[in-house]
C-alpha cells in the first residue's frame, strides 16, 4: 500500500516536472515559529522521525502562505517528520531563522530565496554541516548558485511571458504591473517576462502591499491620471481584490487579472469580476519540498537530478475551469 502510494507520488512529481513553472507571492510579515503537528498521528512512514525546519519570507496575513505551509503539513504527517515552520518578511531576519535550524542541527531545510544573497553563507554553512537545503517559491534563477539541492516552484520570468500571450489573445494594449515589495526576485521577475511577451504597453506600479488602503489609493490615482491603462495585473490575491475597488473608484474600464489564488479571488473568477489567474499551486510547493527531503534522506533522491527545477505553474485559472479548482479552494488548499 505504502509503496504503491509513495510511487504514485513520485511519478506525480515527474509529471509536475513537465509542467511550466509558476510564482511566488507577496512578501513582509512578522516572525513566526511554530510546529506544524498536523495531526502527525495519521502519519504512514515507518521511517525514523525526522526533524525539518521551512523557513519562509512570508508577510502576515497573506493567505498565500497558509496553502504552502498545509502542503508542507500533509507532507511532514506522511513521512513521520517533525516540521518547524518559521518566516519573516526581512531577508537579514529570515538568514538568522535559517542559522537557529542549524544550531538546532534539524536533518533537513526547505527555505525560500527571495533575497538570494541574504541566504548565501547561511546555505554555505548547512552545506558544510551535511545538512541539505532545497528551495522553493522564490530563488529558481539562483538555487543552484547558491548550493542548494533541488527547487520547486514556478520559472516567474517564463510565467510572466505566458501571462503577457494570454493578454495578447485577449486584445488588451496597456498593461499596467503591480508590484507589492521593490526588489523581490520573483515579483520583479513576473513583470520582466510579462513586458517581454505582451506586445502592448507595460508600466509597472509599486504599491506597499502590507499598506492596503495605500495600495488602494496608488493603483486608484495610476487609472485616474491614464486612462488608456486596459489591464490591471497584479502580483498576489489580496492585491488583485483591491485593485476591483481601485478600478470602480477611478471609473476605469480596466480588466484585472493576476497571479496567485485565494478562495476569494477563484470566486472573483467565477462571477468575472477578475479576468483570469496564474495558479503556481503553493500547496504543491510546500508538499515537494518536505517530501523531497524525505526522499533524500531516505533514498538518495533528489527531484530534478541537482540541475533543473521541479516547476508546479503556471496553471491558469480561468471561468472555464475555476468550478473545478473552487472546490479544492474551499477547503484551503488551493
Amino acid at each position: 500500500m505504502h509503496r504503491h502510494h509513495r510511487a504514485a507520488a513520485l511519478t506525480a512529481t515527474v509529471l509536475v516536472g513537465a509542467l511550466f513553472a509558476t510564482g511566488c507571492s507577496s512578501s513582509s510579515g512578522g516572525k513566526k515559529s511554530e510546529e506544524g503537528d498536523a495531526a502527525a498521528s495519521a502519519g504512514k512512514a515507518t521511517t525514523p522521525r525526522m526533524t525539518v525546519a521551512m523557513i519562509t519570507h512570508a508577510s502576515p496575513g497573506d493567505t498565500f502562505w497558509d496553502l504552502i505551509r498545509k502542503g508542507a503539513e500533509a507532507a511532514a504527517a506522511k513521512d513521520n517528520i517533525k516540521l518547524v515552520y518559521s518566516s519573516d518578511p526581512s531577508a537579514g531576519a529570515q538568514a538568522n531563522l535559517v542559522q537557529n535550524a542549524l544550531d538546532q542541527k534539524v536533518d533537513g531545510i526547505a527555505l525560500t530565496a527571495a533575497k538570494p544573497d541574504a541566504m548565501k553563507d547561511v546555505v554555505a554553512k548547512a552545506k558544510a554541516a551535511g545538512i541539505p537545503v532545497v528551495g522553493f517559491n522564490s530563488g529558481v534563477s539562483d538555487w543552484k548558485r547558491l548550493g542548494m539541492l533541488e527547487y520547486f516552484g514556478q520559472d516567474e520570468n517564463i510565467a510572466g511571458q505566458a501571462f503577457g500571450e494570454r493578454l495578447n489573445q485577449l486584445g488588451a494594449k496597456h498593461a499596467l504591473c503591480v508590484v507589492q515589495e521593490q526588489g523581490q526576485v520573483a515579483l520583479e521577475a513576473r513583470c520582466a517576462g510579462l513586458k517581454k511577451g505582451f506586445s502592448g504597453d507595460t508600466d509597472i506600479l509599486y504599491v506597499n502591499g502590507t499598506d492596503m488602503p495605500s495600495v488602494k489609493s496608488t493603483i486608484t490615482a495610476k487609472l485616474k491620471q491614464d486612462s488608456s491603462i486596459d489591464e490591471v495585473v497584479t502580483l498576489g490575491a489580496p492585491i488583485a481584490l483591491t485593485a476591483v475597488q481601485s478600478v470602480s473608484d477611478a471609473s476605469s474600464k480596466a480588466k484585472i487579472a493576476t497571479f496567485d489564488l485565494n478562495k476569494e479571488l477563484v470566486k472573483a473568477v467565477q462571477s468575472g469580476t477578475v479576468q483570469f489567474a496564474v495558479d503556481q499551486q503553493p500547496y504543491l510547493q510546500g508538499y515537494l519540498a518536505v517530501d523531497s527531503l524525505w526522499l533524500y534522506k531516505n533514498n538518495g533522491n533528489f527531484s530534478g537530478g541537482g540541475t533543473a527545477p521541479v516547476l508546479t505553474g503556471p496553471a491558469f485559472i480561468t471561468k472555464d475551469n475555476a468550478d473545478d479548482v473552487a472546490k479544492f479552494a474551499a477547503k484551503g488548499t488551493r
